[in-house]
């Protein structure tokens, strides 16, 4: 067998994914877990661990809640499970505003423990200064403009950004600041989508859309929006799948296979002196293995 075959798969990397500007759309998805950062590699360029796991995971109202910890723990979980995407880890509300050095302390405190290839930061024209301190010190920094999950306690709610002269000036104002401070990539969420092109062709980074225009550089979901995991979901999301109803559907019917007392079936236990060869160990309900 060829050496190239027997290689490990080798991890895009920033250079590769910012050269993609105007080229092959880049695609991204968000991962939380190991099993499903293991099923989207195969598929995905980039993948967000997202603050967006405490609303997604953790039940929380907002991104606001999400701590530094929370990050890197998902962020471990994500990179044991991909192989092959860029990994890119989001720095949470209050880890970065305070100022460059703190933010440099918290972005290599994720990148060390994680081992991931990047962070984002929800680029304001304020953060600027922290982007460029970080890039220069070899911290690689997606931006993220528009939209701001972070803010929304000055938005008063989340809602499309860009519908006025103003707000396109300061979205547009915010791309480039993020774009001039060395960026690689930077996310547009929630704009018109005519600022979205204009965005595009005013920055250097490739611009990563969500609920903006197919006309960035590429796009990005949560993933559990295009699972269907939720009832309601943002009117950018397209579903790919139902899988609240498989789930639903699946959880019904072992209730009542326990009930009726049909599961476990002899298939399903383990009987003295059957069967040949080395079983596999069964896992226990605390999720490890009885050894």
């Amino acid at each position: 067998m060829s050496r190239h075959l027997d290689a490990p798969l080798r991890r895009l990397t920033v250079p590769e994914v910012r050269a993609r500007k105007g080229g092959e759309p880049i695609v991204c998805l968000t991962a939380y877990t190991a099993p499903v950062a293991e099923i989207l590699d195969p598929h995905c360029d980039v993948l967000l661990v997202g603050d967006s796991v405490g609303m997604v995971v953790h039940g929380l109202p907002s991104t606001v809640g999400v701590t530094l910890e929370m990050m890197i723990l998902h962020g471990q979980a994500v990179m044991r499970g991909a192989k092959r995407a860029l990994v890119v880890v989001d720095m949470p509300f209050g880890s970065y505003e305070a100022g460059p050095e703190q933010a440099f302390a918290n972005a290599s405190r994720i990148l060390k423990e994680t081992g991931a290839q990047a962070v984002k930061v929800e680029a304001g024209t304020y953060v600027a200064d922290t982007v460029a301190y970080l890039v220069q010190r070899g911290v690689p920094v997606m931006g993220h403009v528009g939209l701001r999950p972070q803010a929304v306690n000055v938005d008063g709610k989340f809602r499309a950004k860009g519908r006025t002269k103003e707000e396109r000036a300061q979205v547009l104002a915010e791309a480039r600041a993020a774009d001039a401070a060395g960026a690689f990539a930077i996310v547009v969420e929630g704009v018109d989508e005519t600022l979205a092109p204009e965005i595009t062709a005013a920055v250097k980074a490739p611009t990563i859309g969500i609920g903006a225009s197919a006309q960035c550089d590429g796009q990005i979901l949560v993933t559990d929006d295009l699972l269907g995991l939720f009832d309601w979901t943002p009117k950018f999301v397209r579903r790919y799948a139902n899988l609240k109803a498989e789930i639903d559907k699946a959880a019904a019917s072992y209730a009542a296979d326990v009930r009726a007392r049909r599961f476990p079936a002899a298939a399903e236990t383990y009987a003295l002196g059957g069967g040949g060869g080395k079983a596999r160990r069964p896992r226990v309900a605390g999720g490890g293995e009885r050894g």
